[in-house]
């Protein structure tokens, strides 16, 4: 933690000395709040329930989160202060985390601020709080799965552009591949096995398992693994490019 703290501070920090944390706050909020009522119509279902304030949280982060990653090591390499960066005396392997655990903090305060709606179906009726706060777990760690391909991918080039349309992308790939516009196409020629294997990609089907009120050791570590996949690809990416 001695290595990654500092890096932790610099990069959280860095945050709110732009407009980037105060937009993207103001964004998130205002857009989860259009989707819950307008969209969703929270009022007018009469359930005490956030089912329909969680069911946009994927598709929100598929094009709110790549909007913070991209930046994460495009911008550095842009500007020129990667090679700075990787001149201080901590290991890469803890640049990388600490860049993405501020990262992950930011995307959490974010996600916290929804608080008031919590709030106010607990006023409007009795929720199974417990299903609400396994389902504020799983979307955390969605938007960390987002956050990871997102750091990994721009890694891969120094424009910020490019870097948000891939990881778009390859998340979106990532949010369907349990659905069956997607299951389709495999079933025609591949084994049950291989469908299977690409349906166990889906961030919407380990999400609902888990907005189901039952945080799953295996939705857990299908997340924490991809994260930890994803961030292990970002030090090789980093470390082949210090190299080149």
């Amino acid at each position: 933690m001695n290595q990654i703290w500092p890096i932790f501070k610099r990069e959280f920090a860095a945050y709110f000395a732009t407009p980037l944390a105060y937009v993207f706050i103001v964004i998130f909020l205002f857009a989860m709040g259009a989707f819950t009522f307008y969209v969703g119509r929270f009022y007018d279902n009469g359930i005490a329930d956030l089912s329909v304030f969680f069911a946009y949280h994927a598709w929100l982060y598929l094009f709110l989160v790549p909007a913070i990653a991209m930046r994460l090591w495009a911008e550095e390499r842009r500007t020129g202060t990667m090679e700075l960066l990787l001149t201080l005396p901590v290991p890469l392997w803890a640049t990388v985390l600490g860049k993405f655990l501020a990262a992950w903090a930011f995307t959490g305060l974010a996600l916290a601020l929804t608080f008031p709606i919590w709030l106010t179906v607990n006023y409007l009726g009795s929720p199974d709080n417990g299903v609400i706060l396994a389902s504020y777990v799983g979307s955390f760690l969605m938007a960390g799965g987002y956050l990871a391909i997102g750091a990994c991918l721009s890694a891969t080039t120094n424009n910020q552009v490019i870097a948000f349309v891939v990881t778009v992308v390859v998340c979106f790939l990532f949010t369907i591949s349990g659905a069956p516009l997607v299951l389709d196409v495999f079933r025609a020629w591949a084994p049950l096995t291989l469908v299977t294997a690409v349906s166990s990609f889906s961030f919407l089907t380990h999400f609902a398992a888990i907005s189901a009120g039952v945080i799953d050791l295996r939705d857990l570590i299908f997340f924490l693994s991809l994260i930890a996949l994803f961030l292990l690809a970002n030090v090789v990416i980093i470390d082949l490019k210090k190299s080149g």
